[in-house]
């Protein structure tokens, strides 16, 4: 390939740029929910080693919480208060 023609776009790096998309939507639609229930994970988050991989299967971190925290997250959970998954 010639010095001064661009490189063809990466099929698998646009389908990385979307995969943390999605994961960091999803994080940001979580803490949305949880926060509706009075529910705080501060350390809710895409987990950092997502962002470096070349073929990212994005993991989420919840963080960790006290025990009042699971509490409710249980209780939320149990009622069926947030509804189904999507």
């Amino acid at each position: 390939m010639a010095a001064n023609m661009p490189n063809p776009p990466n099929p698998r790096s646009r389908h990385s740029v979307n995969c943390i998309e999605e994961a960091e939507e999803t994080v940001n639609r979580l803490r949305e929910v949880l926060q509706q229930s009075g529910i705080t994970l501060p350390s809710l988050r895409v987990e950092l080693a997502s962002y470096t991989r070349d073929t990212p299967c994005p993991l989420i971190e919840l963080g960790r919480c006290n025990v009042d925290t699971a509490r409710a997250i249980t209780a939320v959970v149990l009622s069926g208060e947030g509804g189904a998954a999507q």
